[in-house]
């Protein structure tokens, strides 16, 4: 899986859906929908570099990072953010009971990589 590519595209988006959001909502949705907006980029955003670190981590050391764990953080940003972003878009307050969803994955895949590296026996870092 080509990890890196695809935290540089998910950062992409989340810069131009960030930007859409500041300067292309305004005025055609409430201040409530902007904040869901607003709420779905930063997460989008935090977790892409999180992806694009990993990324570079399991270049590194392909042990260091399940692939299962870089997998589910990709779902959960798409399922998260792309809710909030959908929501906001369509006007469909139902979107929102699928975001938990999302945010279920995206700490999964933390907790998930926490425990691995808290099982890990070899140094994670060479001194």
């Amino acid at each position: 899986m080509k990890t890196l590519p695809l935290a540089a595209f998910a950062l992409c988006l989340g810069i131009l859906l960030g930007a859409f959001g500041a300067h292309g909502l305004e005025g055609t949705v409430s201040a409530e929908r902007i904040e869901v907006w607003n709420t779905a980029s930063f997460y989008h955003l935090v977790n892409a570099l999180g992806l694009l670190v990993l990324g570079i981590w399991r270049s590194m050391d392909p042990k260091a990072v399940p692939i299962g764990v870089i997998l589910l953080l990709g779902f959960g940003i798409l399922v998260f953010s792309g809710s909030l972003y959908a929501l906001v878009l369509l006007d469909k307050p139902i979107l929102g009971a699928i975001t938990p969803i999302g945010g279920l994955a995206l700490s999964g895949s933390w907790a998930w990589l926490g425990i691995h590296l808290s099982r890990r026996k070899e140094r994670l870092v060479s001194p």
